[in-house]
């Protein structure tokens, strides 16, 4: 069936000489494309409407050639509708994304996060290291590098080891009577010995050997730290007696005459001092084995597990009436309680927290007298040491004692001290073993 309506002959050569007027065609519709966004800073022209070309020949493909996003797929013979792989309808090939470095759309180029991260971490480092110098700096300003050990005469020969002698003395320097009271030191006038120790670095172990003050050793000859006097030997007399001579000097002289092991540093701290660290670390931790008390030092522990405050640590150290073999007893709750402070002093925690680590060092430093030659660098390896010793890695002893001397002080046994010496300065695991 023809759907063509009746033309009343025209174009089958019907001879009207009147053609036929206008008449609407019906047409196919072309289906709806769905709009597709313009490619990135290109505006989007209306369907049909050409872009203008300058006088250019009229290009089909002008907005496909000019990357404009839209293809119609009407010269091409491309089907309306999802293309493969591309994902967008209407046979386009997709909204296309910006350039890599183009300005995001709040402004600005995109942060380099990796370069920030960088940046911060060496501002991190720097600050670190001038903190660390800072810190140096100030504290070894504060050090009292007063004891000079040049003038030392006759000394033995150097070792393998570096050698430390520990003083705790009974300086009340800096003390009001009430501190005093408070921690029963007694109003004295001068310092004496207290306590002596050797503390041995070595590689093959770290040794504290305890040098009790009644020992009974020579004085030898010396030249007076202050009137540059020389002053002849004085045998059988009690090794505290050598500081209450002249000092410092003396002492390090007879201990280095009476044990023939060269003293490469010496350090002494007071009570108050000593206090003050203890107080400055919040306390220290530590297992007594056995209660004691003593009226004298105010001293007063139970057994067990417990934290010590400045008074209750000098009050541990100094108590020697509480036991039978008084100095000897003594000699070794101060080891003990040495090696403790050290190991919590000498800690990330208390190093790295300038909280803790600044209180600390004020506390000691003020109080701490230390040769001449003795670094800030020198006094941490002397801590360090000191920790070692409590974790296991070496030993503390007393001195080999052989018994009982005139004016009830103690006698060396002198083939185990020479023994002893010789094993420390040839840096020789140490063998010896004290007999009380």
């Amino acid at each position: 069936m023809n759907d063509w309506p009746d033309d009343g002959g025209y174009g089958r050569g019907s001879a009207n000489p009147h053609p036929e007027g206008p008449r609407r065609m019906s047409h196919v519709q072309r289906p709806q494309v769905p709009q597709q966004q313009p490619p990135y800073g290109r505006q989007q022209q209306p369907y049909g409407q050409q872009q203008p070309h300058d006088g250019q020949d009229y290009n089909p493909n002008y907005t496909q050639a000019q990357g404009s996003g839209y293809d119609s797929g009407y010269n091409t013979g491309q089907v309306y509708g999802p293309q493969q792989g591309g994902g967008a309808q209407g046979g386009g090939r997709g909204p296309v994304p910006p350039p890599p470095h183009a300005p995001r759309p709040g402004g600005g180029p995109a942060p380099d996060w990796r370069k920030r991260a960088k940046v911060g971490s060496i501002v991190l480092v720097v600050g670190v290291l001038a903190w660390g110098i800072g810190t140096y700096a100030w504290a070894s300003s504060q050090m009292r590098n007063e004891v000079d050990l040049s003038k030392v005469i006759e000394r033995p020969s150097e070792g393998d080891c570096t050698t430390y002698l520990i003083v705790g003395s009974d300086s009340r320097e800096g003390m009001s009577a009430e501190e005093k009271k408070k921690l029963h030191t007694g109003s004295a006038e001068g310092k004496r010995t207290d306590s002596m120790m050797i503390l041995a670095a070595c590689s093959s172990g770290n040794t504290m050997v305890s040098l009790p003050r009644d020992s009974w050793v020579t004085i030898p000859s010396f030249v007076g730290s202050e009137s540059g006097k020389k002053y002849a030997a004085r045998g059988g007399s009690k090794l505290n007696a050598a500081y209450a001579m002249d000092g410092p000097e003396l002492l390090v002289r007879t201990v280095e005459f009476n044990t023939g092991l060269r003293i490469d540093h010496y350090a002494e701290i007071g009570f108050a001092g000593f206090a003050n660290i203890v107080d400055a670390l919040g306390g220290v931790e530590l297992n007594i084995d056995k209660g004691f008390k003593d009226k004298k030092s105010g001293a007063d522990f139970q057994a067990g597990e417990q934290t010590l405050n400045g008074e209750q640590a000098l009050a541990f150290v100094r108590t020697r009436y509480a036991f039978a073999e008084s100095d000897l007893a003594r000699t070794k709750n101060q080891q003990k309680f040495l090696s403790a402070l050290a190991n919590q002093a000498a800690t990330p925690g208390t190093i790295l927290n300038p909280f803790a680590l600044y209180p600390t060092l004020g506390a000691g430093l003020d109080t701490l007298i230390v040769d001449k030659d003795m670094s800030l660098y020198d006094l941490g390896k002397m801590f360090f040491a000191m920790k070692g010793i409590s974790g296991g890695d070496g030993k503390s002893m007393n001195i080999p004692i052989a018994g009982s001397a005139p004016q009830g002080s103690l006698k060396w046994d002198m083939p185990k001290v020479k023994q002893l010496v010789e094993q420390i300065r040839n840096d020789e695991k140490v063998t010896v073993e004290s007999n009380r």
